[in-house]
């Protein structure tokens, strides 16, 4: 075995257990109850679906990665490379599509309270639920193509270009139905993105336009004392501008690697890296956020 294989299947078993443990952390804090306000219901049920969806998005990509680190060769066929890539690729597009929805739910909640304001808020606080739930069969439909185009990498058949992930590959058809597709994709993603930096954008400028009136009218050490609407906006706004940074970099990596041919898997290494970057950080920052679910979490590390 190679020390950079060595080195990398290190990495990957140290991100897919902090991250499965983590991940299991904060559902089991809003799974049990008790432990969540009832004030939050909505808010609660986003949280779960994100929560899920990273902890798949980590197994279906950190596993498979530590099994090919180590030189276990083709230990995939067919129908697993498609169900492995696929469900990562679904836990992916409902971990973005949350966030979003997280961030467009925080920045309703936080907006004036005029009659315009209150309109919207409600008609978008009432389809968010639902919109939530559907997000699992949207993103199931939206990578079918997967189930296609994803081989083995011991399957040797032809096909115009292959990418390959060291334990699988997805073979890209010269028709004009590869582009259509990805750029689907592409404008799915972006949407999402573009709804996300909005929020954020109108969230900072709501905490700004906050700041500068409490410290007009009690000074700067009351402000100090930051109130928990304030503190939930702060965590989404760091989760929002963490994931637009790792998927930003991640993506300049795919689009290097189907511009530039069939890459060498230390890139494919580095994107798989970053893209388990997020589903790890994220859970940090809902554990930090929360004092109870802190509290739990510590307790159940220093019992083992």
């Amino acid at each position: 075995m190679k020390p950079e294989n060595m080195v990398m299947g290190i990495v990957f078993i140290l991100q897919t257990t902090v991250g499965i443990l983590v991940n299991s952390s904060v559902l089991l804090h809003y799974l049990v109850p008790g432990f969540t306000g009832k004030g939050l219901k909505l808010k609660t049920l986003i949280v779960k679906h994100l929560t899920l969806a990273n902890s798949l998005s980590i197994i279906s990509r950190g596993i498979p990665q530590i099994m090919a680190e180590f030189g276990m060769k083709y230990f995939l066929d067919d129908i697993g490379c498609k169900l492995v890539l696929y469900l990562y690729r679904v836990s992916r597009g409902v971990s973005l599509y949350t966030t979003c929805l997280l961030s467009c739910f925080q920045a309703a909640i936080i907006s004036s309270s005029t009659t315009k304001w209150m309109k919207f808020k409600h008609k978008a606080i009432k389809y968010m639920g639902p919109s939530c739930s559907l997000s699992w069969p949207m993103n199931l439909l939206l990578n079918v193509m997967i189930l296609v185009t994803v081989t083995s990498s011991s399957n040797r058949r032809n096909a115009t270009k292959k990418l390959t992930y060291g334990y699988c590959s997805a073979s890209v058809s010269g028709t004009i139905a590869t582009p259509l597709y990805m750029l689907l994709l592409s404008f799915t993603d972006v949407l999402c993105l573009s709804l996300m930096s909005w929020a954020s954008v109108f969230m900072l400028s709501i905490l700004h336009r906050h700041k500068k009136q409490v410290q007009y009218i009690h000074g700067v050490q009351h402000f100090l004392r930051v109130s928990p609407e304030a503190r939930a906006t702060q965590t989404i706004l760091i989760l929002a501008c963490t994931f637009v940074t790792f998927y930003s970099i991640s993506s300049i990596m795919v689009l290097y690697s189907a511009l530039f041919g069939n890459p060498g898997l230390w890139v494919i290494n580095i994107i798989s890296v970053l893209e388990t970057c997020y589903p790890i950080f994220c859970s940090f920052v809902l554990i930090s956020n929360n004092s109870s679910a802190s509290r739990l979490y510590l307790h159940c590390w220093w019992k083992r």
